[in-house]
């Protein structure tokens, strides 16, 4: 039996990426989706490409950081398919490359109110349908730059630091609720918003040294974190609750150096 057949699962950031590919597996594993996004054109397509595999979708245009938005979206999930089980809050921005002190309060302010307000009102307005439906799960789209530092602009950072405290915040309030809340932490990931990185390294003829940090010497796919995604918001990650899972290839596990191939 699919891991989510029958259960109705919200997805935003669905246009691209981590997120289109997390709404297409839940869809492939028997869920009925609603794909979130405020790219209108990517949006449409993750819908259609869905439903030509057979599965069930709908579009809803929304920002991820506007609490009206996410009322509706959770509105438009209880009357299209009955009710929610489960939501990736994968939605996030990058905010482009900063330093720390050229970076702006309006920069800082942006990225914190998409990537990680977004994420603590995802929780607040699903938390109590889920607890009223005896229980459910909420995954946030953390990253490994949350984890440790130089992996990113350090607003971008700190929000997904505080994405993944606020997964641990969140399991602790929810106590006995029968609700879980876990982070995946994606590494270096080939999406819409890593995609400048690749195309440098490919016009330098060094796209094979990418990801050479960590153990598995190569960069991620979206497919990748879907499939962690898929796991902590199923059934089989029911005792999973608090958690921050890295999907890095092992970056976040070793000391920032390279190591030699194993012979």
């Amino acid at each position: 039996m699919a891991a989510m057949n029958g259960k109705t699962v919200i997805v935003t950031g669905a246009a691209s990426g981590i997120g289109r590919a997390s709404a297409a597996l839940f869809a492939r594993e028997g869920a009925a989706v609603l794909a979130v996004d405020r790219a209108a054109e990517g949006l449409e397509e993750t819908v259609a490409r869905i439903r030509e595999a057979g599965g069930r979708a709908e579009a809803e245009i929304a920002d991820a950081g506007a609490e009206d938005d996410v009322l509706r979206v959770i509105a438009r999930a209880q009357s299209a398919f009955g009710g929610i089980d489960a939501m990736h809050a994968n939605a996030g921005i990058s905010g482009g490359a900063t330093t720390l002190l050229d970076s702006t309060v309006e920069i800082w302010t942006e990225i914190l109110r998409v990537n990680l307000i977004g994420a603590f009102l995802a929780i607040k307005h699903l938390a109590p349908i889920l607890t009223a439906r005896g229980g459910g799960a909420i995954v946030c789209t953390a990253s490994v730059a949350g984890l440790r530092a130089n992996a990113s602009s350090a607003p971008y950072a700190a929000s997904k630091a505080g994405v993944i405290s606020l997964v641990q915040t969140a399991a602790a309030a929810l106590t006995g609720t029968g609700v879980r809340v876990n982070a995946v932490c994606p590494g270096l990931i080939e999406t819409g918003m890593t995609r400048p990185i690749f195309e440098r390294a490919r016009a330098r003829g060094t796209e094979d040294r990418i990801g050479q940090l960590n153990p598995l010497q190569r960069h991620g796919l979206p497919e990748e974190v879907a499939a962690a995604a898929l796991f902590l918001a199923s059934d089989a990650a029911s005792y999973v609750n608090g958690q921050a899972l890295a999907v890095d290839g092992g970056l976040s596990a070793m000391l920032p150096f390279a190591g030699r191939p194993h012979r």
